[in-house]
């Protein structure tokens, strides 16, 4: 049997960031081979990952990574069990290489990003986000990506809590000023203080908005106050709520958030006249960590029972 000592031990963890006693367990099973002990490693970090697979990781975060050309920009929501593990150093590192891999390799979807090589190593992301929960102790999920291509702002909220990039079309010399930058970081921002679902009116889908107008009549046909009115009368009331429908739910029609007596797209409209050229709002993309993921409720009287064997 080989004699383990601390020098060895060290660089393991040095190499792969796992535990002491997991790296000198290891160690002891490779008989102090070095590479043996990785693999052993990185096995023990498949069975784990197996093993958490079905926790519930609906913390995480948000970030997002600009290519070295300024042509490209990368957005990822990485989830995890816990906030703690969320602030962890080589989480958040984790989540920066991911970027760097998605700028690289351009996958197609989470499946293909998940079979790309993660950038300096020879794994593959998934066989590295295997090694991550095995090392950190955490299940942890890619739950989505975009790659944006072309004019673009970003936003960052709350140290990764939400996410946003949008997407324009503008006027190369247009583009290239400094109130054209100032003009995306704002609607950036309108975007990430409102978790509007269209961009503009021309988005919503056809049966949404009859969905929404049939929604209308019947609240109009239970309120005897609009019994008797004339037909006429009834549609521009369902027209006018209708309205209301699109400044909550469209981008371009909300109130600017900086200026309230324009919308967003009066807003457009305005920069692109001061700057001398055209500017369009072409797409957005919101990411807020763990939204629609369903969180786990522990009942603290099971979990006591649990504890005490009843």
């Amino acid at each position: 049997m080989a004699n383990i000592n601390a020098k060895d031990v060290a660089a393991l963890r040095a190499k792969t960031g796992c535990g002491m006693m997991e790296c000198k367990k290891a160690l002891v099973e490779a008989d102090g081979n070095m590479d043996e002990a990785m693999k052993v490693l990185r096995e023990r970090g498949l069975q784990v990952a197996a093993k958490k697979a079905d926790r519930i990781a609906a913390d995480g975060i948000v970030d997002i990574m600009t290519s070295a050309d300024g042509k490209s920009v990368a957005m990822i929501e990485v989830n995890s069990e816990t906030d703690f593990v969320a602030k962890n150093a080589s989480f958040q590192e984790f989540v920066k290489t991911l970027l760097v891999t998605i700028l690289e390799t351009r996958p197609a979807d989470v499946d293909a990003l998940m079979a790309a090589k993660y950038t300096g190593t020879d794994l593959t992301v998934e066989a590295k986000i295997k090694e991550m929960i095995f090392t950190i102790g955490e299940n942890m999920s890619i739950r989505r990506f975009v790659l944006v291509d072309g004019v673009t702002s970003t936003y960052i909220h709350g140290k990764g809590s939400i996410g946003v990039i949008v997407k324009f079309e503008a006027d190369e010399a247009v583009a290239a000023k400094d109130e054209f930058s100032e003009f995306a970081k704002n609607i950036s921002l309108q975007v990430g203080a409102y978790a509007a679902p269209y961009l503009d009116r021309a988005s919503v889908p056809a049966s949404v908005i009859e969905e929404e107008k049939n929604i209308i009549k019947t609240q109009l046909a239970n309120d005897p106050k609009m019994a008797g009115k004339p037909e006429k009368v009834l549609e521009g009331i369902v027209m006018g709520k209708l309205g209301k429908f699109y400044e909550n739910n469209c981008v371009c029609d909300m109130a600017y958030v900086k200026d309230d007596s324009l919308t967003v797209s009066k807003y457009v409209d305005a920069t692109a006249k001061a700057l001398g050229g055209s500017i369009k709002l072409v797409s957005f993309f919101r990411f807020e960590k763990g939204e629609g993921i369903e969180k786990r409720e522990d009942n603290l009287g099971d979990e006591v029972a649990k504890m005490i064997g009843k």
